[in-house]
């Protein structure tokens, strides 16, 4: 199983939601209304980004070990299980 590592931006000021972004993974970046939804809906884009990339016929982007972002508020590692074989309807 690949694990990616996301990065969380809490809300500040006038902001009201949680921005996630996997920071292996360019494109892959979602919100969410606080830490728990920012999280599911994250391993959301993170998996139909990795479908995508397999039905294209691309490799997933590598992991980088030392990835990071200073203006984080947390980073976390996420899995990610995806299915191969026959492109989805």
């Amino acid at each position: 199983m690949l694990r990616y590592h996301v990065a969380y931006y809490l809300p500040k000021g006038q902001d009201r939601m949680v921005v996630a972004e996997v920071l292996d993974f360019p494109g892959v970046v979602s919100q969410g209304f606080d830490l728990a939804d920012a999280r599911l809906m994250i391993a959301s884009a993170l998996e139909d980004m990795a479908q995508m990339h397999l039905e294209e016929g691309r490799a997933l982007p590598v992991l980088n070990p030392d990835a990071t972002a200073a203006d984080a508020d947390l980073i976390e590692l996420l899995p990610l299980s995806v299915e191969t074989g026959a492109p989805r309807p």
